[in-house]
């Protein structure tokens, strides 16, 4: 058995299946150190691979190409802005045939089968009803994180919040240079649906993280534990943070207010 193979065995153990379409979030640091213990020549690429290999010819993974550079006035050029997201996000970036979505800030790539249903797509707000988060969960994907807790993991969330229109956030336009695929230069909006920073809003998922452990909404491992990958339904998912929402318990499951001094 190869590195791939040893890889894609866990990927599949911890609950992605053949044919899945997965969005993947990825910390790799461990995963390379457990491939080098094993005798494996450890790299990101064998890693992507292995996830690859475990979603099959059928299947589709959806990586993030997170990049923040845009909202401070950088120019975002489709073709080469790189990803914020790590090592594996990259090799995924620039791997033959992966379609790029639009957005400046929250772009993804996707491989695979079912990788044409985010060709073209621009959406304006990062986390809208037409970004790519909303596609996954339209082709019933899934949601993987590799090694990573639920604060620093899962924008999912705050795409279901902005399609409840929480009142902790409001959409901000952040304006900048933008060359397209291709290579064409203009000056371009895009929104994102950021933290009410002056009522002194932070992001606090981990409690609502425990609720989908508890709930089996995810599968799989907690990061840092065996293969460290955890799995969940996109939809299911979408369905629990929307009813902890209109329950009116979002503060302190999605964010809560930081004391001042």
């Amino acid at each position: 058995m190869n590195a791939i193979e040893w890889l894609s065995e866990r990927w599949l153990q911890a609950g992605i299946e053949n044919g899945d379409t997965v969005l993947l979030h990825s910390n790799i640091l461990r995963t390379l150190a457990l491939l080098k213990r094993k005798g494996f020549k450890p790299s990101a690429s064998v890693v992507f691979d292995s996830f690859l290999a475990a979603v099959g010819h059928n299947g589709t993974l959806l990586v993030p190409l997170f990049n923040f550079d845009f909202t401070s006035g950088t120019t975002f050029d489709f073709r080469h802005t790189e990803s914020q997201m790590g090592a594996l996000t990259e090799v995924a970036r620039k791997y033959q045939g992966a379609i790029r979505t639009g957005h400046p800030v929250y772009s993804f790539c996707a491989i695979g089968a079912k990788a044409e249903a985010f060709n073209g797509v621009d959406n304006y707000s990062g986390y809208g009803s037409d970004s790519p988060f909303a596609i996954l969960k339209q082709l019933n994907g899934k949601i993987a994180v590799l090694d990573i807790e639920e604060n620093n993991s899962m924008t999912f969330h705050h795409h279901v919040e902005e399609m409840m229109s929480v009142p902790y956030r409001y959409s901000k336009e952040f304006r900048a240079s933008y060359i397209n695929a291709a290579g064409v230069e203009q000056e371009k909006g895009y929104a994102i649906y950021v933290r009410d920073l002056e009522n002194h809003v932070v992001t606090h998922l981990t409690p609502l993280g425990e609720k989908l452990w508890a709930n089996e909404i995810y599968e799989g491992d907690r990061p840092n534990e065996n293969s460290g990958l955890r799995i969940g339904d996109a939809n299911a998912i979408y369905t629990f943070v929307q009813e902890v929402i209109a329950r009116g318990d979002a503060l302190g499951n999605l964010y809560k207010v930081e004391e001042q001094q």
